[in-house]
């Protein structure tokens, strides 16, 4: 017969090692900081998310100098979605606009950003890895409400993996943009696709990114979102 108290004990046991271990999803949920939906045309970027998640995102403001502006819906208390387009009263930037914009003919979801505190360690150890992330550069924007927010992030413009691979962002002293963006959706799940999974796992581990990814006929990003709408699948 079998003894319940041990069946209990292990029980408990299995309960606690969930408890100081989070699944891997949750601990990368919690790396992220925002997801890129790059789109021709940002009114059109705003209603195509409002008609699939039921919530209108929020402008968010200028880059000035990238020739893009930008629009949110948050995704927790500490992530969100940015919509991102070419800005038509701004003159065309000296380069190419981030995110493959330029060359972009419908809104996708094309890139994310992970939370980093000191990004010039991270870059450091990174390149000892054999990983060559973005330079480490500072940006802003003046929000609507004329609050200027300033940032650190390694240049989105080192893509890896076709945008499954991040760039890391650190907002130093600044208010962290979800608190401004549109309520109502919540990121529930974010995974990837790619013709040669492997060496995409193999870069994410070494960055310790735990996003899972799979094999996929072209590069993808999958984001899940709880929403008015229900889940929706973005990618």
């Amino acid at each position: 017969m079998l003894d319940f108290s041990i069946v209990f004990f292990l029980m408990t046991l299995g309960q606690a090692v969930n408890t100081s271990n989070p699944p891997p999803q949750a601990d990368l949920l919690s790396r992220v900081d925002h997801i890129v939906y790059a789109t021709p045309d940002l009114t059109r970027g705003v209603e195509e998310i409002e008609k699939l998640l039921g919530v209108r995102a929020a402008p968010g403001g200028q880059h000035p100098g990238r020739g893009t502006h930008n629009a949110l819906v948050a995704l927790g208390p500490a992530s969100y979605l940015e919509i991102i387009a070419p800005d038509p009263q701004q003159p065309p930037p000296a380069g190419a606009r981030p995110f493959g914009i330029d060359g972009l003919s419908r809104p996708t979801l094309v890139a994310w950003a992970a939370k980093s505190g000191d990004l010039a360690q991270l870059v450091r150890e990174a390149a000892a890895k054999g990983i060559r992330l973005g330079e480490v550069r500072s940006g802003s924007r003046k929000r609507p409400d004329g609050v200027l927010i300033s940032w650190r992030f390694t240049d989105p413009s080192t893509v890896l993996a076709n945008g499954v691979v991040p760039f890391f962002i650190d907002w130093t002293n600044s208010p962290h943009p979800s608190q401004t963006a549109t309520p109502g959706a919540t990121l529930v799940e974010l995974r990837a696709e790619h013709p040669e999974p492997e060496p995409v796992r193999i870069t994410l581990r070494d960055l310790g990114i735990p996003l899972p990814v799979k094999s996929g006929p072209q590069p993808a990003l999958i984001a899940v979102i709880e929403c008015p709408r229900g889940r929706i699948e973005l990618r």
